[in-house]
């Protein structure tokens, strides 16, 4: 039988540069790589990579990882994304020569805490977590594979970190990290079945390929950790017999199985607690806790301060938690490093797990965990404590979190003190502020500034900030920065800006030229429109530019790919262009006449605008939408019903955010809901109209709470309307769609959690 190490290749000889250190050498490298590769956080790429250069520790690797990892997922350039790849292999090799060297000198770093080698184990998490979302955002399917297998090796490793914690707080010491137990548990706990690569069942080999980095390629055949592991404060023992016993965190060259096979689906293991009892939270005592100043002026030292006890000790920020511990037991910088490290990766890691749209379902069966939202968050924000660059990148995603996907969904938990849930306006304003004091020349901070402005409807704002003379020395900021103050002169209905802006995205980046064509061009249609019966000459020279961006949008769809799949709004796009052109060609009119409900309306609300706007924007959205129906469109009376259910739609979320949801709910019952399904399906045709009347529907129920008994009926029709929209076919935006869906699930599974009496820790 072949050998999965003979289709994986040979193993490489870790990087000959990278030198063991010593107990005394350690913690010095490290804080120096840590110094040096916080300046990307102060939008200071050049400092960053002169500083990392100095040594060649694996903490410095890893830190070159990270440079380069934030320019690759700012910017989605594959160039960057490889040179990641590259670096984040590298970085995953020296971690795992490093922590094989500590299990076995003795004068190596032992911490009180951790057993040996686990602050090189934590690092091979963090490259291969990185990996893992450098390779699902590649263009290609194989790398996307491989990124969900260095996601599972990641997860095991990190729950066993935080186990070794737990133990910890409750007087339990372990010397060596155990995997599979606490694989075995967090199974129990989440209800789903934990399959080693091992028992995935064929594996493609056109997966597999032979030579390159081996790092990578080895990545799907991970075998699972067998050692003794604390969970829970009590050691677990694992079935050696079944499972082998490779050595602890095995390096990706280690995994030479024999063949995939079905495991046990039903391995035995203690119970964990929901809510985690581990020696995680730090008192939040001014007293105890030095003040972190910022020293950016000097080229010596890296944004945070140099001395140990300053550079990574938790500052005064934040402190809603709900367990203390003394902040002497993470005082050593290796310890804190592997503490905020680990809440870091593993708050990530559960938070991303918990949002994967049912479209990508199917996927987490490659990893064979599921998310925890709630949890995620919570080792996040203690993250966020540590004036580190972990301490920086949990604040990157906690504003992404609240930001972005909180305030793009619609059924979010209600807004809890602890900042678990709906959108905790005040905590999130205070690490803002935190972060933009930590790092005072990053434009990352300034950013989640203006998108918060967003979320509270301040769009105004939230535009000033963005549009300031001064740019960040990061491409890749300076580009997300242009895309949102576009996003935002669109909920503004400042047409020409919003084109404006779009266009200038096209010189910044090269991700989505083909949308920012389209939504320019969307623009100059509502221009045309609205001079159209006023200025001719005026309303020519618009349609002349909406044509022209528009038609050049499609020469720009279909070259970039996602899980090699084509981007979603690319086929969009396509789509309407050539729906447009059919429309004009059978209907013997002009190619703008032939545009029907309102585009630039659809991408308000396909980008959740109207949830930013007031009430003064709504209506302005309301009278593009008129247009529509008005006896200006000579064309009303041959519209398919595609798109007379879009404006139906559009129409019924703007009622919905006015608060009538009575009349949002009539409304796409008798114009959308009331028809046929196949009336939506066809060439050319808008088939997401009808799924998302389905989930609005929902909303309208969620909506209508008002903390009587009737909400127990609202809150079962918001389900029902929801199911049916995640166990709908393949539809287009059906995964933008979809991760709205999942969000209002996890939240209603929530309620009913927290609402059960009989919940418990086992049957959860």
């Amino acid at each position: 039988m072949m050998r999965m190490g003979s289709w994986l290749g040979g193993k490489q000889k870790p990087n000959a540069s990278t030198q063991s250190l010593t107990a005394l050498d350690e913690p010095e490298h490290l804080e120096h790589a840590m110094r040096a590769v916080t300046w990307i956080i102060n939008d200071d790429v050049d400092k960053a990579e002169a500083g990392l250069n100095e040594e060649s520790s694996a903490f410095h690797k890893l830190g070159k990882g990270v440079v380069t990892f934030l320019k690759a997922t700012l910017g989605f350039e594959q160039d960057v994304m490889r040179e990641a790849q590259e670096r984040l292999s590298d970085a995953e090799n020296a971690a795992w020569h490093e922590q094989r060297h500590a299990q076995r000198d003795p004068g190596s770093y032992h911490s009180s805490i951790y057993p040996a080698g686990t602050e090189y184990a934590l690092c091979q998490s963090e490259a291969q977590l990185m990996s893992a979302v450098v390779g699902v955002l590649n263009e290609s399917l194989t790398e996307s594979i491989k990124g969900f297998y260095k996601l599972r090796k990641a997860y095991i490793t990190l729950e066993s970190i935080l186990a070794v914690e737990s133990g910890f707080a409750k007087g339990k010491t372990v010397t060596t990290l155990g995997n599979a137990s606490s694989a075995s548990i967090h199974s129990n706990r989440t209800g789903g079945s934990i399959k080693s690569a091992k028992s995935i069942k064929n594996i493609p080999k056109s997966l597999v390929q032979k030579g390159g980095h081996s790092a990578e390629q080895a990545s799907m055949a991970s075998s699972v950790q067998t050692d003794e592991t604390v969970l829970n404060g009590s050691v677990a023992q694992t079935d050696h017999a079944s499972l082998g016993s490779p050595p602890p965190y095995s390096h990706p060259e280690d995994d030479d199985v024999d063949d995939f096979f079905d495991a046990d689906e039903t391995k035995e293991g203690g119970a964990t607690p929901q809510d985690y009892e581990g020696h995680l939270e730090i008192k939040d005592t001014a007293a105890k806790m030095e003040k972190i100043t910022i020293d950016t002026q000097s080229t010596n030292k890296g944004p945070a301060t140099s001395s140990a006890s300053q550079l990574q000790s938790p500052s005064s920020i934040v402190a809603q938690d709900e367990s203390s511990a003394d902040p002497d037991d993470f005082s050593n910088p290796i310890d804190i490093f592997v503490h905020s490290g680990s809440n870091l990766c593993f708050g990530l890691l559960l938070l991303l797990l918990s949002i994967i749209p049912p479209a990508f379902g199917k996927l987490l069966s490659i990893i064979g965990f599921r998310g925890d939202r709630e949890k995620g968050v919570k080792l996040l924000w203690q993250a966020t404590k540590y004036n580190n660059i972990h301490g920086a990148m949990a604040g990157i995603v906690i504003l992404g979190y609240y930001n972005g996907l909180v305030s793009f969904c619609d059924i979010i938990p209600d807004t809890t003190p602890e900042g678990v849930g709906g959108y905790p306006k005040q905590r999130c304003e205070d690490l803002l502020a935190e972060m933009r004091r930590r790092y005072p020349q990053s434009h990352l901070w300034l950013l989640e500034e203006a998108r918060m402005q967003a979320a509270n409807k301040h769009l105004e704002k939230a535009v000033n900030l963005l549009s300031q003379d001064k740019k960040s020395m990061l491409k890749q900021v300076e580009a997300l920065e242009m895309f949102e103050k576009s996003l935002n002169a669109m909920y503004l209905h400042r047409y020409e800006l919003c084109a404006e802006s779009f266009l200038k995205c096209i010189t910044l980046n090269n991700w989505s030229h083909g949308l920012y064509y389209f939504i320019a061009g969307s623009c100059y249609v509502e221009l045309y429109r609205q001079c159209k019966s006023i200025d001719e000459k005026q309303a020519a020279l618009h349609a002349h530019k909406a044509e022209k961006y528009l038609k050049t949008a499609t020469k720009h769809t279909g070259k970039k790919r996602f899980m090699a799949r084509q981007l979603p709004f690319d086929e969009y796009v396509a789509r309407k262009i050539r729906k447009w052109e059919q429309r004009s060609l059978d209907w013997k009119i002009s190619f703008i006449d032939a545009i029907g409900v309102s585009p630039i309306e659809e991408m308000n609300y396909l980008w959740n605008g109207y949830k930013r706007m007031t009430a003064a924007h709504l209506e302005k959205s309301e009278a593009a939408l008129a247009w529509f129906t008005s006896s200006e469109n000579s064309n009303y009376s041959r519209e398919s019903q595609d798109e007379l259910g879009i404006a139906s739609l559009l129409e019924a979320a703007i009622l919905r955010y006015k608060g009538k949801n009575g009349e949002a709910r009539k409304l796409l019952q008798d114009n959308v809901l009331f028809h046929d399904r196949s009336l939506f399906k066809g060439h050319n045709r808008d088939d997401w109209v009808l799924p998302t009347a389905h989930y609005e529907m929902a909303v309208t129920y969620w909506q209508d709470r008002d903390g009587t008994a009737a909400d127990k009926d609202r809150l079962n029709e918001c389900s029902f309307w929801l199911e049916k929209v995640a166990h709908w076919e393949s539809f287009g935006l059906d995964a933008r769609i979809g991760l709205k869906v999942t969000t209002a699930q996890e939240t209603l599974k929530s309620m009913a959690a927290r609402s059960s009496p009989s919940s418990s820790p086992s049957s959860s």
